[in-house]
């Protein structure tokens, strides 16, 4: 490049400064900048949710403690269905279902049905153990003293929360909110005869209950 073609005159200099200046200030560009960068935060932050916040996809290796001090580990569960019952004594919903969930485990129990029930931790033991007495509940209910269990299946935060779970130990079902017990007592029931084949109907069903 010849010498000459870089040296500029004071007003040549002045001149090609304001049009980078324009550049820079581009409104166009700059939205189209600032638009990009909040893009790649948006699915920087979804990434991190998901990979946070991903519900379980099977029984967790978990030790438990139930309200009469023996010890449960969920994966020792595998072989039956398996119902888990997220639930609080300040959760109207949760008592309302205990009997009907009572119920059901009383009628297919027999037939191979486990049902564990998990108590927030926000609980306190004292109130959990009081209520699982006063309504005689026959099937486990463990304490989650520290959120570890909520934080294992799935990051459960409201109640009542249910997960079904295939003799296999493989998540078919997460819901929240209330259960349709008739529609439950169908699908377990074609787990129990059916095995696997019963656990594909299920989850064919349920989809929409996933979360």
């Amino acid at each position: 490049m010849d010498n000459h073609n870089l040296s500029f005159s004071p007003g040549a200099k002045v001149t090609a400064g304001a049009k980078w200046h324009d550049q820079s200030q581009n409104p166009v560009k700059k939205n189209m900048l600032t638009g990009g960068l909040l893009l790649m935060c948006i699915g920087a932050g979804l990434i991190c949710s998901l990979w946070l916040f991903s519900p379980a996809r099977g029984l967790p290796d978990l030790a438990l403690h139930t309200i009469d001090g023996r010890g449960i580990n969920p994966q020792s569960q595998k072989g039956a269905p398996l119902l888990v019952t997220f639930w609080a004594t300040s959760c109207q919903s949760c008592l309302a279902e205990m009997p009907h969930l009572i119920e059901l485990y009383h009628e297919l129990r027999p037939a191979g049905l486990e049902i564990l029930a998990i108590s927030m931790a926000y609980d306190p033991p004292s109130r959990v153990v009081a209520l699982a007495k006063r309504n005689n509940i026959p099937y486990p209910v463990a304490l989650d003293i520290n959120g570890q269990a909520a934080r294992a299946f799935g990051d459960i935060r409201l109640t009542p929360a249910s997960l079904l779970f295939g003799p296999d130990g493989a998540l078919i079902w997460r819901h929240t909110g209330r259960l349709d017990m008739p529609r439950l007592k169908r699908e377990i029931k074609a787990l129990l005869d059916h095995g696997q084949a019963g656990a594909a109907f299920c989850a064919g069903r349920r989809a929409d209950a996933l979360v």
